[in-house]
């Protein structure tokens, strides 16, 4: 689901999470950062939101759980040229983009597999 840059996360993460139990009806758990950190998100389905938080005597980068596997993959998305900058107009042609994007991240991963 992509929103506008006008919608923020604890807004949209609501109408995400009731989206996808129409397609993911066994989803019980999903881990998020603190901009999810809503009420109106942690109530909008019975899927269970855990927040990922930094350690709080962290300085610079650490890894967290969970939350290097939505880092890593918005790095391998970010290789593809036309996802590095925002260069759409539309929601609809950016999510285009970014299912082929994640295409070709799948078909390397099936073709080559080490």
């Amino acid at each position: 689901m992509v929103h506008s840059a006008a919608v923020q996360d604890r807004d949209g993460g609501g109408p995400l999470l009731q989206a996808s139990r129409a397609l993911f009806p066994f989803i019980e758990r999903v881990f998020a950062d603190s901009a999810y950190d809503h009420e109106r998100v942690a109530r909008a389905t019975c899927i269970f939101v855990e927040i990922v938080r930094k350690l709080p005597d962290q300085i610079g980068f650490a890894v967290l759980p969970r939350r290097w596997v939505v880092e890593r993959t918005l790095a391998w998305l970010g290789r593809c040229r036309r996802l590095a900058k925002d260069w759409e107009n539309l929601n609809r042609k950016g999510l285009a983009f970014l299912r082929l994007a994640s295409i070709r991240l799948m078909l390397r991963k099936i073709c080559n597999p080490a």
